[in-house]
């Protein structure tokens, strides 16, 4: 059919017109519009509900199936303790998207790599309530986090010269209600209080931890052991302890956790009193 030859009704129809009018109804055009664009807001909107619903089921459920490895080797934790450390997953997958502080590739790990590990420093030293512990170059929170949600009467500072890291502690110190947890923004050098125990994880050589330590001890114990430094590290030691010209206590976290990853992994332990 040609443009001549279409009926005037078709064209007035297609313009949005009525028979008895000859001007184009453009609101009803426009009405038309807004009803499409609101119809796909609307789907948008209800599919990333739905997919947060979904991503918000499967972390949970990631969260329950790792969290048997630390039931497996504390299993007298209470509710509160439990709550936390499941609630760890899902807070700490959210925050890596935006500031990687743990690993990608070793997320599906995080229970075994990072929150086991950092417990390892549990099964050394039974810390008393009201000590006091530096977590130096703490990163995303480790060994900080675990440790604080394991003893709530022990008061941690979380220490790291990257602002952005200890923006990520902040965050899980907040959404898990610790009271315990201060942190600092800044280097360790300058903090001038004194600690029962300073902790670190895979941060520098022992030499350089134990400078930046100096004056940062307190001379007085409590524990069962004396003051004194705690770091978790890998590998052959052998050189780094030599060099730290102190006397080094090692333990094998595989005397504690029977997972191929702890093989090669130890306590580095150097007393206040040396």
């Amino acid at each position: 059919m040609s443009n001549e030859s279409a009926p005037k009704s078709v064209w007035k129809l297609a313009a949005g017109t009525t028979e008895d009018s000859s001007t184009p109804n453009f609101s009803t055009m426009i009405f038309v519009t807004l009803s499409e664009i609101v119809d796909i807001f609307y789907k948008f909107y209800f599919a990333k509900i739905h997919i947060f619903v979904l991503s918000k089921t499967f972390l949970s459920t990631k969260s329950k199936q790792f969290m048997q490895i630390i039931q497996k080797y504390f299993p007298e934790l209470s509710e509160i303790q439990l709550d936390r450390f499941h609630k760890l997953y899902e807070i700490y997958f959210e925050w890596n998207n935006k500031i990687n502080v743990v690993s990608r590739k070793d997320f599906e790990n995080f229970y075994e790599h990072h929150v086991l590990h950092s417990l390892a420093i549990a099964k050394f030293v039974d810390f008393k309530n009201g000590a006091f512990v530096l977590d130096i170059g703490t990163g995303g929170g480790f060994p900080t986090i675990p440790l604080a949600i394991l003893f709530p009467e022990v008061h941690f500072l979380a220490s790291d010269s990257i602002a952005k890291k200890i923006k990520v502690v902040d965050a899980v110190v907040e959404a898990l209600d610790l009271k315990n947890v201060e942190t600092f923004v800044g280097r360790s050098e300058t903090i001038s209080k004194q600690f029962d125990f300073i902790i670190t994880r895979a941060v520098a050589p022992l030499f350089d931890i134990i400078t930046w330590s100096k004056n940062k001890i307190h001379p007085i114990a409590f524990h069962d052991i004396d003051n004194g430094i705690i770091a978790l590290k890998g590998g052959d030691l052998k050189n780094e302890i030599r060099e730290s010209k102190r006397k080094v206590v090692l333990k094998s976290i595989s005397d504690y956790f029977e997972e191929p990853f702890f093989e090669t992994k130890y306590i580095t332990f150097v007393p206040y009193k040396n």
